[in-house]
């Protein structure tokens, strides 16, 4: 795996708490920053799944009823 540098623009009160956090788990700012980014990029892909399979059973609900019933079970975003 390669890795690049990139620069980012923090306000100083989001840096500092970054830092605070950082020091916490005993991790450089570095880490930190591709953790947060690693968990935000698994929420888009979780939320994406969600949203697909609530169209496939919007499309076809038929096919809810071999799953029991689900209503609520995908909650709108």
């Amino acid at each position: 795996m390669t890795t690049k540098a990139v620069q980012i623009v923090l306000d100083d009160k989001t840096l500092r708490v970054a830092d605070r956090e950082a020091r916490r788990a005993k991790v450089n700012r570095s880490e930190l920053f591709r953790r947060a980014l690693a968990v935000y990029l698994e929420q888009i892909r979780m939320r994406e799944l969600e949203n697909r399979h609530r169209a496939g059973y919007a499309k076809h609900p038929e096919r809810a009823d071999e799953f029991g019933d689900f209503e609520g079970a995908w909650p709108e975003r």
